[in-house]
């Protein structure tokens, strides 16, 4: 039947808001974690494989790429980092719907921003000047 049908989200519609602050990027990706498993044998054991235990969980970090503008406060957020005032907050990432609703959430936290990559120059170039955010983090949930 065709109510039944549901068309999945798009991704060009999604927020930020990290510590508080809303904000807009041209592009948001690193949402992912891995867990390695660690391998472990006793030597008296019968079978002649290794078993596999769950080991740490490892998230990357989220990379923000965004337009270069006269708002300055990722580069002060950075610029704590670096002089080792290291300020970490919670942020969450929403994909929105046609209509700028939300629908679904993922919430990171404790993070702070670990690397900072400035536009390229072109004196040819035609493009919005483009810096990149990453921010490390301890765990991301969705909801």
């Amino acid at each position: 039947m065709a109510g039944d049908r549901k068309d999945p989200y798009k991704v060009y519609n999604f927020e930020l808001e990290i510590g508080g602050k809303r904000a807009g990027f041209q592009e948001c990706s690193g949402l992912d974690s891995s867990q390695d498993p660690i391998e472990y044998r006793e030597g008296n054991e019968k079978t002649l494989t290794v078993r596999k235990l769950p080991g740490l969980v490892k998230y990357s970090n989220i990379s923000l790429k965004y337009g270069i503008t006269e708002d300055t406060s990722l580069w002060e957020w950075l610029t704590k980092a670096v002089t080792g005032k290291v300020e970490r907050v919670d942020g969450t990432i929403s994909l929105l719907d046609d209509t700028g609703a939300s629908k679904l959430k993922w919430k990171f936290k404790a993070g702070w921003p670990t690397k900072w990559t400035g536009a390229t120059f072109n004196a040819t170039s035609n493009e919005v000047a483009i810096e990149t955010l990453e921010i490390a983090h301890e765990g991301i949930e969705k909801g």
